[in-house]
């Protein structure tokens, strides 16, 4: 802990005590750290994430790492006593921060939260940013995973999608990824304006030839409040983007990599352990500016699954870590909305989940969902293919699409938002037998946007 600091210990494990809340947790839940530092090059025309263009004097390096520090202090309370499986560094782009800043913070954070042994430590960065001094210097702090937005190698692509780096560049960054981290995941976007399906493939390909470790590859979609929303550019058809998509699949099936999770590939033992967090509904601390967290706490009378969100604007997060409120919004989960929550994170991960996770991370039993269910199942078909992948897309503010896929064809069933708790119920029962789906073509549909 910091020096002098004082502070009351907050149980993690209560010896199942419920309290007014009527919510039991009966182990601590794994707990990431995310790290947001909001600051690019550019903004691209695409990103809805929250990151600002830094100004031409640069950003404010040691004001901001002395902010993301006293930001830690004060959210020590609520993790008290547990331990941290990873540490991410997302952003806007982080690599932006020289070496000797990415020391002094995991120093610091090292010095304040028990971090686990093998903790991953990831660090994104632009290979517009690349330098080799800075990688060696990333690895020596201690960061031991870098992830590089690739998109793509094409540079038309690269230019269209507001990229600061050419082809040259992405292949010299990889390179340097792969000379000082045996641990490095690579960024691929395919259904870009004007994109073949041989040229998504060859992208694959020249990714494939640095052998990465583990490979995202998400279709481009149009966000609300980005340049691409004001100014759509011309995409591929659906269709296009669906035979993309399961060539994509494919190749790196046959050269082995595993894709358990919507957009992730990976080899053996190199999965994402900070984004499987998430995506198993573990907890996660975030700081920095616009930075978001999940945690469940105890305060000695009542459990409560709280979410945060920092402040936004980065002049305004370095005022109020000075005036010791880092945190703009906080709001407890009420119990009734962990079955959507968890479904919302779970359904993302390609081999579904089994029931021990769902009530050890909701602290809800899995009977209060089921006859929902049953109501719900008889309105969907059963693939004739046991091995069903289920995956969530939102479509639009009103409507929720349930993905099911076997080999050879997909088709959709949907549901409005207020019965997302029956996701859960229906992935339980999936192997119960109903009806053969409708034959009716619906590939239009079928693929699930990024």
């Amino acid at each position: 802990m910091g020096a002098g600091r004082t502070g009351t210990v907050i149980p993690i494990v209560p010896q199942g005590r419920t309290g007014d809340g009527g919510l039991a947790f009966q182990a601590a839940l794994p707990l990431a750290l995310y790290v947001h530092v909001p600051w690019c090059v550019q903004k691209c025309p695409y990103c809805d994430f929250n990151s600002h263009a830094m100004r031409e004097e640069g950003i404010p390096e040691d004001d901001y790492v002395a902010a993301l520090i006293a930001d830690l202090e004060t959210a020590l309370p609520l993790v008290w006593g547990r331990r941290v499986g990873s540490v991410f560094f997302g952003g806007g782009t982080p690599s932006l921060l020289s070496g000797a800043a990415l020391e002094t913070l995991l120093q610091a954070i090292r010095a304040r939260l028990p971090l686990l042994p093998d903790a991953e430590i990831t660090l994104e960065a632009n290979p517009g940013t690349a330098e080799a001094d800075r990688f060696a210097a990333f690895r020596a702090a201690g960061v031991n995973r870098l992830s590089l937005g690739i998109q793509s190698f094409d540079p038309v692509h690269l230019r269209s999608l507001g990229r600061i780096h050419d082809d040259a560049e992405a292949r010299r960054a990889i390179a340097l990824a792969a000379a000082h981290f045996d641990n490095f995941n690579l960024d691929l976007m395919y259904g870009l304006p004007g994109q073949t399906l041989p040229g998504a493939l060859v992208d694959l390909e020249t990714a494939l030839s640095f052998a990465p470790p583990h490979l995202s590859c998400y279709q481009l979609t149009l966000e609300p409040n980005t340049a691409f929303a004001a100014a759509p550019p011309l995409l591929p058809e659906a269709d296009l983007c669906a035979d993309m998509q399961e060539a994509i699949e494919a190749r790196l099936a046959h050269a082995g990599y595993t894709h358990y999770e919507t957009s992730a590939f990976a080899r053996p033992g190199r999965q994402c352990r900070h984004n499987r967090n998430y995506w198993e509904f573990g907890d996660y601390l975030g700081i920095g500016a616009g930075a978001h967290g999940k945690l469940t706490v105890f305060d000695g009378s009542r459990w409560e699954v709280r979410r945060q969100m920092r402040w936004k604007q980065p002049r305004q997060y370095l005022a109020q870590v000075a005036a010791g409120r880092p945190v703009q919004e906080e709001h407890g989960v009420a119990a009734a909305d962990l079955p959507f929550e968890f479904m919302m994170n779970a359904l993302r991960l390609n081999q579904g989940f089994d029931a021990a996770l769902y009530e050890a991370r909701t602290a809800l039993p899995l009977i209060g969902i089921e006859s929902r269910l049953r109501r719900v199942a008889l309105r969907v078909g059963r693939p004739p293919d046991a091995s069903v992948r289920a995956l969530v897309a939102l479509f639009g503010a009103g409507a929720t699409y349930l993905v099911l896929r076997a080999r050879t064809y997909s088709h959709y069933v949907g549901f409005d938002l207020r019965e997302a708790a029956s996701w859960a119920e229906f992935m339980q029962t999936i192997s119960a037998a109903m009806p053969p789906p409708p034959q009716a073509s619906m590939r239009s549909r079928s693929r699930v946007p990024r």
